[in-house]
């Protein structure tokens, strides 16, 4: 266990910085669920498919390819699921992703989304926009509103953003540099990604309004997972010598996105950030209403042309 696991305070539902996945779902049934998760086949992702299944749900499953997701399943003991490929940072293959999974007519309970990439060193970009934006929200914006009609009465979003939200430009988004031509920093570009993921929970919500469907942002704390591949050899070090004192566990990282996926408690807190299993604090560019919105319009401008 970190050091902060021991130190933190637990929040006043009983869970914090040490509670693990299977502790935040002990005792929640959900049999007859079914739960999308991007991102399935390691991981925070894979984890967390692991304890939903566990716990009765029927698992949708994302990744890059069909047979990645298949071989997940048997090693998380997935009893009940549906493989599928989705490279969110290819349009065509999460729109075809989506068509795939309506045809099955399944109705969805939770849209957990959790795939991402993180720091890439050097600029890179898909469809003329820098990459980890278009991977990390745009490819979830389609698969997210292509799937809205699918969702439940009472679905549920869960977009994983990031504490790395607050390193996001100073306006929160750069609407006249998304390609990063104009300038590009690893960890900046990263932050933008994951407030544009923050803002895009926030929407969601507010669009919910009237509905029994609610939305939700997520910081699953700093983990060692193979997200943080890109990272440099410094800061890897700096990483694996510090782990086993202050980052949380696998186990740990996915409980705030199992929390709010399933516990009823947070049915109140749609359109809220949540961290350490809690509603944190954003940066007041995330509480941005208009911010959000011209997101979701510029998004929407962005998908219809590609």
């Amino acid at each position: 266990m970190s050091l902060l696991a021991l130190i933190k305070p637990k929040g006043s539902n009983g869970f914090g910085y040490g509670t693990t996945a299977e502790e935040v779902t002990e005792g929640i049934d959900l049999t007859g669920k079914t739960i999308l998760i991007t991102g399935c086949n390691s991981g925070l992702g894979k984890e967390s498919m692991r304890v939903l299944s566990l716990r009765g749900a029927t698992i949708i499953g994302l990744g890059r390819t069909k047979e990645k997701v298949e071989e997940a399943f048997k090693e998380a003991g997935v009893k009940q699921g549906k493989a599928f490929t989705c490279e969110l940072s290819d349009p065509k293959s999460v729109k075809l992703c989506v068509e795939e999974i309506k045809k099955e007519n399944s109705k969805i309970d939770v849209l957990l989304c959790n795939a991402g990439i993180m720091a890439l060193p050097k600029l890179e970009k898909s469809n003329g926009y820098e990459l980890q934006f278009f991977t990390n929200h745009i490819g979830h914006f389609i698969l997210v509103t292509g799937l809205l009609d699918s969702l439940t009465e009472n679905g549920r979003v869960v977009m994983l953003s990031s504490a790395a939200h607050n390193a996001a430009p100073k306006d929160g988004i750069e609407f006249d540099n998304l390609s990063g031509e104009k300038s590009y920093s690893a960890w900046t570009a990263y932050g933008q990604s994951k407030i544009a993921n923050l803002l895009f929970a926030k929407e969601l919500a507010r669009r919910f309004q009237g509905s029994k469907k609610t939305a939700y942002a997520v910081h699953p704390g700093v983990i060692p997972t193979n997200l943080g591949r890109h990272m440099n050899p410094i800061a890897i070090a700096i990483f694996g010598l510090s782990k086993h004192l202050f980052l949380k566990s696998i186990e740990q990282g996915s409980a705030t996105q199992c929390y709010t996926a399933t516990n009823p408690n947070v049915i109140q807190n749609s359109g809220s950030y949540f961290a350490d299993c809690n509603v944190a604090v954003t940066r007041k560019e995330a509480e941005d209403v208009d911010l959000a919105k011209k997101l979701w319009e510029v998004s929407e401008g962005i998908v219809s042309k590609l």
